[in-house]
């Protein structure tokens, strides 16, 4: 699907690969406004948001039509004005190809949009305002992981440098480098809010060196001298949180903690963007940047694409399939995920949907040539991952740290032996997590059985107390009468 060279200069984080980018930077077009629009209510695992619309009710573009009440989910909205027609399961977008709970909106080609509430002077603002703000603006991480940004931006920790992810290092996707390039000065101007939000000392937006017109534009838009442009190696996966931050700072994050135990803190750069829209124009996260493109598009594209858009509605905006179209991915090559249908609908977290020919190469046995413990940025033993994962020995799984595998794919692209290693790895990862659960459901129902059998044991207790209580007054009251009786 794409050519991949080894690294032939030194770099600031292990294992790695230069990828051709296949990137194509166009311009970013409007789509029409869909007739239907489709919201998951699935947000991560175990976290759902609550429909507080009805079926037959009309609703506003920004309305919020699902709640969330916690930092760790984020409310949900109308990206368009119409009326509620559904709410019933539907294909989402998930690695297992589930349907789960959506609500579905019917608009109204009229498009109507809640009046909003700009905060200009932001600095003139408590910093827990604006994060309720952004909160309830629905940001989330945009590149990918989509993890509310209101939690990420209340660390427990004090935060000494904010990290703009601007690398955008996995091939085909461009979405992030035509925002750079069209809207800097809001991308900036966000940033900027972030480090108000954060009080952080420094602000550095990090860009690949293969971009070097994004990179012109920002530091054309960049006036503040707490914030500095940096170019970065065009190296995969740059991207990842840990990997940039090591590049940057020469700072290695252990794989068991957090950057902001250190004082870092990422933030991806259309989240930026999208934080300024929600603090300075009062716009929530309704639509966001996507990349389609691939042999299997007769047009590649970058679309402002409302969320809730059936991918099929975007396919169409790009005049269609070609007749290489076999395969559909949301996201990258190296970590997206395959989708069964095209009327799932884009998420907060679609950067891309490439639609190519099946490239299934017939997999052979391992080989043992260490090739892609070489290329692994998180230093872990992938072949010996594999042969535990293969045999379903989950402990030794655990063991060689397969929880700190961040899915990045080089594994996959660098096998001689074309064996599908990440795939392995997050069906070992879910077939982890369920035994965990199932653990911690039977460890909780042996607390509630313990709990019961003591309060059966006090019962009864209690219970031949009572017995011994009454049969000691019975006795005191016999002998009294007979006490009487004698007299």
């Amino acid at each position: 699907m794409f050519k991949f060279s080894w690294l032939t200069k030194k770099q600031s984080f292990p294992g790695g690969l230069k990828l051709a980018g296949h990137k194509q930077v166009t311009q970013i077009i409007e789509p029409a406004l869909p007739k239907e629009l489709i919201y998951p209510l699935f947000l991560a695992a175990d976290r759902y948001a609550k429909p507080c619309v009805n079926v037959g009710d009309t609703v506003l573009k920004g309305q919020i039509i699902a709640t969330a009440d916690s930092l760790l989910a984020t409310p949900i909205h109308a990206t368009s004005s119409g009326t509620i027609v559904a709410i019933e399961k539907r294909p989402i977008a998930h690695p297992s190809g589930l349907s789960d709970s959506c609500i579905i909106l019917q608009t109204d080609e009229l498009d109507e949009a809640l009046p909003t509430e700009p905060c200009i002077a932001y600095t003139e603002q408590n910093r827990d305002f604006l994060r309720h703000k952004i909160q309830q603006s629905g940001i989330v991480g945009l590149g990918g992981a989509a993890f509310p940004t209101a939690k990420k931006l209340q660390p427990s920790q004090a935060i000494h440098t904010l990290i703009i992810n601007a690398a955008e290092c996995e091939p085909y996707i461009s979405c992030d480098e035509i925002l750079m390039i069209e809207s800097a000065p809001e991308i900036i101007q966000g940033a900027l809010i972030i480090q108000y939000i954060l009080q952080a000392e420094h602000c550095i937006i990090a860009i690949e060196d293969s971009k070097p017109e994004a990179y012109s534009a920002l530091l054309s838009a960049t006036e503040s001298n707490q914030l500095q442009i940096k170019q970065v190696p065009s190296i995969y996966p740059t991207g990842g949180e840990k990997q940039l931050i090591q590049v940057i700072s020469g700072v290695q994050i252990p794989v068991k903690n957090l950057p902001s135990e250190y004082g870092y803190i990422c933030q991806n750069v259309a989240t930026a963007y999208a934080v300024y829209q929600a603090i300075n124009l009062g716009l929530p996260l309704t639509e966001r940047i996507i990349t389609l493109t691939g042999d299997g598009i007769k047009q590649n594209q970058n679309l402002r694409a409302r969320i809730g858009t059936p991918v099929k509605d975007l396919v169409a905006a790009c005049q269609g399939y070609t007749p290489q179209a076999e395969q559909l991915i949301m996201g990258g090559p190296m970590m997206g995920i395959a989708l069964a249908s095209d009327d799932i609908a884009v998420i907060k977290a679609s950067n891309c949907l490439l639609i190519n020919q099946v490239n299934k190469p017939i997999s052979q046995a391992c080989i043992r040539c260490g090739d892609c413990a070489d290329v692994c940025p998180s230093e872990l033993l992938p072949q010996q991952l594999y042969w535990y994962s293969h045999t379903q020995q989950w402990d030794n799984c655990s063991d060689y740290q397969l929880a700190d595998c961040i899915e990045c794919g080089c594994c996959d692209v660098i096998c001689p032996s074309k064996i599908p290693l990440v795939q392995a790895f997050r069906v070992a990862k879910a077939e982890i997590q369920q035994q965990q659960k199932q653990s911690a459901s039977a460890a909780l129902a042996k607390k509630r059985f313990d709990n019961h059998q003591q309060r059966l044991q006090r019962i009864e207790q209690e219970k031949l107390v009572k017995q011994d209580k009454r049969k000691a007054a019975i006795e005191k009251m016999k002998a009294a009468a007979a006490k009487r009786k004698l007299s």
